[in-house]
């Protein structure tokens, strides 16, 4: 997958979000390091995922109902062929709760 940033910045940052307890520390959180074009792309990510992982609609009906491209729903299912089977059973399990 994606290559830690250099300078331990990626892991301290995922640190941090390790000890975020609540949803309103989370958004407080995620507001400060985020541009709202940076939510947005990763709500369009967590969309297309979550509908990959659904399988009930095809890529071009993802695309359609979530106004994201063909190429964005390619690489969201490129990145779930190559995840930990155990991560990606806890997102489908998890998504469908949501």
């Amino acid at each position: 997958m994606a290559k830690d940033v250099p300078g331990d910045g990626w892991q301290g940052f995922l640190e941090i979000c390790t000890k975020i307890k609540t949803p309103e520390s989370f958004h407080q959180f995620f507001s400060l390091f985020l541009t709202l074009e940076e939510k947005e792309s990763l709500s369009a990510r967590f969309l297309i995922i979550k509908a990959l992982l659904d399988g009930q609609l095809t890529q071009r009906k993802i695309a359609e109902t979530h106004k994201v491209s063909i190429a964005q729903i390619t690489r969201g299912s490129n990145a779930l062929k190559i995840i930990d089977p155990q991560l990606k059973k806890f997102l489908e399990t998890i998504t469908k709760e949501i």
